[in-house]
């Protein structure tokens, strides 16, 4: 089932997300929901608060769906390791039509269990170290968003609430 996608400004987006205390039915059906979802939107990343869900999840596919072994499924991840810096333009399902600059690890190690509740690692570079920065963030409570200085975020914001206070948001 394909979720509706929280946008910015949203207090579920803005909290710091629980951990998956077991690997249930519901747990892996939330999964099935955001790969989906993140199919559909489209996007390389979706994190379950997005979706209205307040855990530890998030699951990333840099080849949209056309290579079945780029899905990456996380539940209650956490960074091993990172390195390095990258500065590159992102987006985000949750501000959807707004883009920035925002600073990454050129390259993160992530662990956390797979839908099967096995623990797994993954080593991402470049964009998928990106990726797996901005979910790991969402779980966190923190959009790009929150993460720029200055004018750009001022200007974002901005506008982000001239469009909700129009009903576009």
């Amino acid at each position: 089932m394909i979720r509706p996608i929280l946008k910015y400004g949203d207090d579920t987006l803005h909290g710091r997300a629980r951990p998956v205390e077991a690997i249930t039915a519901e747990i892996e059906r939330l999964v099935v929901d955001m790969i989906q979802t993140m199919y559909a939107a489209p996007g390389v990343g979706l994190a379950a608060p997005q979706v209205g869900v307040p855990l530890r999840v998030f699951v990333v596919d840099l080849s949209l769906g056309r290579d079945p072994g780029g899905l990456i499924v996380m539940i209650n991840p956490e960074f091993v390791e990172r390195t390095g810096m990258q500065l590159e333009e992102e987006g985000c399902l949750s501000v959807p039509g707004f883009n920035a600059t925002v600073v990454r690890p050129e390259r993160a190690v992530v662990r956390g269990l797979d839908r099967s509740g096995a623990e797994h690692q993954r080593e991402g570079t470049g964009l998928l170290a990106r990726a797996f920065q901005h979910e790991m963030d969402h779980l966190d409570g923190t959009l790009f968003v929150d993460r720029l200085r200055g004018i750009k975020r001022d200007v974002i914001v901005r506008k982000i609430r001239k469009l909700a206070r129009a009903g576009k948001w």
